[in-house]
């Protein structure tokens, strides 16, 4: 039953309990599906999870960053593949502020609207007369099979020629259009993440109109979500860490049932059990606090309009935990898959045969590289901060 006033932080995650059993429940049929079941996607509609990055004045929750992480972190408690469909599907929020008012609510006309789509510049857009002539081909559309609104990411190209800034680097734009404007193709046999639906999509000379397109750099509207490009991966902490809590607490649920047969004792007085879950628990616990504590304080930072400095610190610092996040879950579920023993390697005797693959597929992201430390490392010894997504 969902509750009245959804649009408050309090409320969304009051419901998302309510809905986490159904979540695991479900999860088996996600999988195998390759897609959210449209039933959950509205549910998660009536729960205002498509709206919490929209301002209130829109309708929608106006959720913080760190809001937003507790939010995914409860849903993939859940289901993994439904917490990432959701942080996609909730730029939608993000993105209006990068538009102007008027076209953002053509595109955006209420704030319970799922994007999908890549905005990596993966296609070519042609400048013309009142906007831009499309044609590209983009990869994972987490959502796609439920999304309102895709996005494009393009290069700009005026009579052919890729248009470049004063600095010599390409420019380019992300492009929003409906889903009937793209051919989507089902490609999404992967490791894990299977119920992300994360097809790829393509078109062939799309008109999209000026007022349609935006780039990070230009925010129509002010606050801590658009002053710096980086408010739609600051959330993205959220569902390694909800991941690795879920199955910890799968842990705790069968200590009383489960004998260690290495010295036949219940689980819950084997040694070995407790030394794996107290280091488990320690590193969730330092990995958790260091994500919250950069986010918390970038975002006390940007509403303070703090010196561009200080604001670059803790981007720096949320870059860095975040990856951390993702880093530390792989190593927190692999070492309870193998605390779990032969049971793990079957796909429906416990969830870690599906968290593992999981964990391993979203390591893949971008945002969990091995190159955030590098760039990370770069700016910390006086470089300029040129990844918009740092």
């Amino acid at each position: 039953m969902i509750t009245h006033d959804i649009n408050t932080f309090s409320n969304i995650l009051v419901n998302l309990r309510d809905l986490r059993g159904e979540l695991r429940n479900s999860s088996r049929e996600i999988e195998e599906h390759r897609r959210i079941p449209l039933n959950i996607i509205e549910r998660l509609r009536g729960i205002g999870i498509f709206g919490m990055c929209f301002p209130q004045s829109w309708g929608g929750a106006g959720l913080t960053s760190i809001e937003q992480i507790l939010v995914l972190e409860e849903l993939a408690q859940g289901d993994t593949a439904t917490a990432w469909c959701a942080m996609i599907g909730c730029d939608s929020g993000i993105y209006s502020g990068f538009l102007e008012e008027k076209s953002a609510k053509e595109i955006f006309p209420h704030a319970n609207l799922a994007v999908a789509g890549w905005i990596h510049p993966q296609g070519k857009a042609e400048i013309v007369d009142g906007g831009y002539i499309v044609t590209g081909k983009w990869r994972f559309a987490s959502g796609s099979p439920h999304g309102d609104v895709i996005s494009a990411g393009c290069f700009l190209y005026r009579n052919g020629n890729l248009v470049l800034d004063d600095n010599g680097k390409p420019l380019w734009r992300v492009m929003l259009a409906r889903p009937a404007d793209f051919l989507f193709s089902d490609t999404w046999f992967t490791t894990g993440l299977r119920g992300s639906g994360s097809q790829d999509y393509s078109t062939q000379g799309l008109f999209i109109p000026e007022q349609h397109a935006f780039n990070f750099s230009a925010p129509k509207r002010q606050g801590p979500l658009h002053k710096t490009p980086d408010a739609i991966l600051r959330k993205m902490s959220g569902i390694p860490l909800g991941l690795a809590r879920a199955c910890l607490d799968y842990i705790y649920d069968v200590a009383d049932d489960r004998t260690d047969r290495i010295n036949d004792v219940k689980w819950r007085n084997s040694k070995r059990v407790q030394t794996a879950v107290a280091n488990a628990e320690n590193q969730l616990f330092i990995t958790r606090n260091a994500v919250l504590t950069s986010v918390s304080t970038l975002w006390q930072a940007l509403e303070a309009d703090a010196a561009h400095d200080d604001i670059t610190h803790w981007r720096v610092q949320s870059a860095l935990s975040r990856r951390n996040a993702f880093q530390t879950a792989r190593t927190i579920v692999s070492s309870l898959y193998d605390l779990q023993g032969g049971g793990s390697i079957y796909t429906h005797e416990t969830p870690f045969d599906r968290a593992l693959r999981d964990i391993n597929t979203i390591c893949q992201h971008a945002v969990a590289q091995e190159k955030v430390l590098q760039v990370c490392g770069d700016i910390l010894l006086g470089g300029k901060v040129e990844d918009y997504f740092i």
